[in-house]
């Protein structure tokens, strides 16, 4: 039995669509108990449904990693502007040409 690589527990359930579809309830009791049901569309794994309590807490242990490593002064997180930003910004030209570059860097041999 193949282990999905995105979860490591062992709560976790295979089931597929059909199957899925015709006992919903019994699956989503499952979660609030928390176990993780991997959805499965012929032999391929497609979802997977977890508790919300382990993604809260995901999330939670998420931001504070980013807040020890912005408090280190080794990341410094964004304020969710970019897009405004690089839209208003023109990309900068650079002389040459990297393809050119590269070729007479073969041809050099460098």
């Amino acid at each position: 039995m193949l282990r999905p690589l995105f979860n490591r527990s062992n709560d976790v359930k295979k089931v597929g669509i059909t199957d899925l579809r015709k006992n919903l309830s019994r699956y989503l009791k499952r979660v609030k108990r928390g176990e993780s049901v991997l959805v499965f569309d012929r032999d391929q794994p497609i979802a997977q449904i977890i508790s919300m309590r382990k993604v809260v807490r995901r999330i939670a242990s998420d931001n504070a990693r980013l807040k020890r490593l912005e408090s280190k002064g080794l990341i410094r997180r964004g304020n969710g502007n970019a897009a405004w930003w690089l839209l208003k910004r023109r990309p900068t030209k650079v002389p040459g040409s990297v393809l050119q570059d590269l070729f007479e860097e073969r041809r050099s041999g460098r």
